[in-house]
Formats: C-alpha cells, structure tokens, sequence
C-alpha cells in the first residue's frame, strides 16, 4: 500500500487486504439483504396499515425466539462454523419461501393484495414480513460481531466506515436491479426472482467469510492473531447457555444503556417508515409498483448513506469519539421532526427520511458497532443479538403504537412529530453516557500482547481470542 493510500484511508500498512474482504463480506450481506426488502415491504403493505401495525408486534414475538435460539446455537458451535450455518438457514428458508409461491401460482392463486389472493400466499406474504424483519438484524448483528472479533478498538474506529461504504454499495447495486426488475415485469413470479437472488448472494457472503477468517486468522494486523494459541488445540466452543445473552444484558447497566439506544432508535424509525408506506400505498395499484417504489427509495436512501460515509464518516468517530458521534442521529431526529411539526408536508418528510437513514447507516452504525469491542466475546455473541434483533423490534411496536395512537385521535404526522422532540432529548443525553462509558471500559482493558513468533507461523486460537468469558 502506498503512503497516499495509507493516509486517505486512515489504514496502517498491511490492514488493506483484510479491510477489503470485510467490505466485500458486507457487500454480499447486503445486497442479498436489499433484493429482498422491497418484496417484503410491498407485502407488509398490500393489505393496509392496520395489518401492518400487527404485523410488528408479530415481529416483536419472532425475534424474541430467533434471539434464544441463537443463544443455544452460540452455545455449541465454535464461530467458524455457526456463522456459515446462520447464513444457510437463511439460504434454505428463501428457497422454501419461492417453492411455496412457485405452488401458489401454478394453481392459479395470485399475490397477496391482488385479487387472486389465496390463503397461502397471504400466510406466505407475512410469514416472509415476520421472517425478514428478524433475520435482517439478526444477519447484521452476525456480521459486526465477527468484525469487532477480527479488528481491535483502534481499528474499528479507522476501518468500520470503510467497511460500511462495502455494504452500502451493495444495498445500492440491489436497489436498483429489483427497481430495474420491478418495472420490467407485473409477472406474480418477481418475488421468486429476488428470493433466489438474495439466496446467491447470502452463499457468497459465506465463502467471503470463510477466507477473510483465514486471512485474518494469518495476519499480524488482525486481533485473531494475537489471541492464537499455540499448540495445536481445536477451537474452543463460547460456551454457556441461550439464557446468557438476557441474563447479561440484565445485570449490565453498560448494555442496558446501548439496549435503550436501540430502543429510541427504533422508535424514530419507525415513525417515519409509516408515514412513508402511506405514501407509496397510496400512489401505486400493483405489487410490482410497490416492490419498484421501496426499491427506487432504498437506493435513493443508500446514495446518501453512501455520500456521507466517502466524506463525513471515515475520521468522525476518531476526531469526536464514540458518545459524540452517537448524538448525531438524535441531533438529526431532533431538527428533523421539529421540523416536521411545523411543516407537515410528505416533501419535507422524504427529504428527512433519507437523511435519517444516512445518519443511521453511515455515522451511528460504526460508532454504535464500537461500543461492543469493550465487552468480552460471550456477550458480544448473546447478548448483541439479544440487543440488535429483540429490543429493536420491540422499539418498532412502541413506535407503531405510537404512530396507531395519534393517528386514532386526528392528530396525524404533527401530533407525531411534537411528540418525539422530548424522546430525541433523552436520546442524546443517554448517547454522550455511552460515549464515557465506552472510553473507561477501553482504558480499563489490558494492552494487546503482540504475537509470539510461533503464533505467527501457524496453530490454532480460542474464539475471538478469549477462553470463557475472558475479556476479548
């Protein structure tokens, strides 16, 4: 790598190549991810927003299983193995999803919303909306746990924008191909097109996967390295129970706190998702229209994410530090529905949408993945999807209720907007708390010791560099 290379990414010389297949790895999980949301939106909606707010709850409930499930997954596979098998039973669950609306249509049953609506493809639309709405941050929170496992504190906060940008790219590569796909065909059979796309790039993210360990596992510039073993031990299991992932998010005020962030999170979310599916709903007639219409504002959302990650986010969390750079989305949720309170127009609301979104992706997402690399790997592996998947989806409900409450009374987007200023205050005093935290817990952290030669020239490690709970 070349020095003007080395100071315009922020890498040290040899961090490169594992950057690169991070970015790759994350590229392939999302775009696998963003050739299906626009076929699971346009189901969510396709029978009304009613149906939709009881389909969050629905999520809710599914998150909390997949979560304790997880747990007992963790438990008995080393991490290069239960990762691969996350992803293959994403894989399989997509295949069963296109067989079963393969079957549907071959009987002459029609799409759910449409007017050959069958029992089966609207048990098939929703189970699909549950499944994904879970399996998105469950796939997510896989992901950032192995990249807090590969790269230590100092690199998270120079590489994980970086690696983000890889992801973002590949949401933006999938929103245009299903926009491009949607507008090419009204055929029932486009949410099997995208199920099987999604299916091929989740394979790849696994063989990407796969050599990024091995690279990292080989690297002097990888914590992996410095957490090998000698000897010639297999690679130990985390451990523990399915319970261990609540257990520690309850008896851990630093995990309680990123749990309530999630929370708020969440919440401003979901405000604005609704207001935005009302919007589409009411501007399209067919399935594909919606599918193309969620596709076209993903990719719209993930140029913005994209823009803000090449020129904002690469030195943000090193120059403002971790609790600052979490007060950016509040700050921005803040401006944005006080802004909203006085102008209601669904203009000023996409506008905010998209600017929402960026922030989330590329500024809070790096700097809240930041806030893991202090806890021991246990908790990064239990307690994260715990974190990532339940207590984000209970956020949607709240939000949901929130939105069904004011709407119920006449209040609309204003009551909404005046609402949430309050909330966003909380919001940003709770994130410059997790930014101290954060820091103490870094220096209360021993010094990495550096690879012994023998480490070097091969043997295998613990997972994550840890036996047990020991501190990562």
């Amino acid at each position: 790598m070349t020095d003007w290379t080395v100071r315009l990414l922020n890498f040290k010389r040899g961090e490169l190549p594992l950057a690169l297949l991070a970015a790759l790895f994350y590229f392939c999980v999302l775009c696998g991810y963003f050739f299906l949301r626009p076929v699971r939106e346009a189901m969510g909606v396709s029978r009304g927003m009613d149906d939709l707010r009881w389909l969050f709850v629905g999520t809710s409930i599914g998150s909390l299983v997949i979560v304790m499930m997880f747990g007992g997954v963790v438990s008995r596979l080393d991490r290069r193995r239960f990762i691969p098998v996350g992803y293959l039973f994403v894989i399989v669950c997509l295949g069963l999803f296109a067989s079963l609306l393969v079957a549907n249509a071959f009987a002459g049953g029609g799409l759910i919303g449409s007017d050959l609506e069958t029992p089966l493809s609207r048990g098939v639309g929703y189970t699909f909306y549950i499944w994904l709405s879970v399996i998105n941050l469950f796939v997510n929170a896989l992901f950032w746990a192995f990249m807090v496992d590969v790269f230590n504190v100092d690199q998270g906060k120079r590489m994980f924008a970086f690696i983000g940008i890889g992801g973002t790219l590949g949401a933006i590569v999938a929103g245009w191909a299903a926009d491009r796909l949607s507008g090419m065909t009204e055929s029932q059979f486009l949410p099997v097109g995208l199920m099987l796309i999604g299916a091929a790039f989740f394979g790849a993210a696994i063989l990407v996967m796969l050599t990024l360990d091995r690279l990292a596992v080989a690297s002097e510039h990888s914590r992996l390295t410095a957490g090998r073993n000698t000897s010639n031990q297999p690679e130990q299991q985390i451990g523990g129970n399915f319970w261990d992932g609540a257990t520690a998010v309850a008896q851990s005020p630093y995990l309680l706190g990123i749990g309530a962030f999630i929370v708020f999170m969440a919440i401003s979310n979901t405000l604005i998702y609704f207001t935005q599916a009302n919007v589409i709903l009411e501007n399209t007639d067919t399935f594909s229209q919606r599918v193309g219409s969620f596709a076209l504002f993903d990719m719209a959302a993930q140029i913005a994410t994209l823009i803000t990650q090449m020129f904002i986010t690469t030195h943000l969390i090193r120059r403002l530090g971790v609790g600052w750079t979490l007060s950016i989305l509040p700050l921005v949720t803040l401006a944005g529905f006080a802004v909203l309170a006085m102008w209601p127009l669904y203009g000023v609301m996409m506008m905010f949408a998209a600017l929402h979104r960026a922030t989330r992706y590329a500024v809070s997402r790096p700097a809240r993945e930041t806030l893991f690399s202090v806890v021991p790997t246990a908790e990064k592996y239990k307690a994260k999807p715990l974190i990532d998947v339940f207590l984000y989806r209970g956020g949607d409900v709240a939000g949901a209720a929130i939105d069904g409450a004011f709407r119920a009374v006449g209040l609309g987007l204003v009551g909404v907007a005046a609402a949430t200023v309050p909330l966003a205050g909380v919001w940003l005093a709770l994130c410059l708390g997790l930014g101290r935290a954060q820091k103490r817990r870094e220096l209360e952290q021993p010094p990495q010791p550096a690879a012994s030669p023998a480490a070097a020239a091969g043997g295998a490690r613990p997972i994550g560099g840890v036996v047990g709970t020991e501190r990562a």
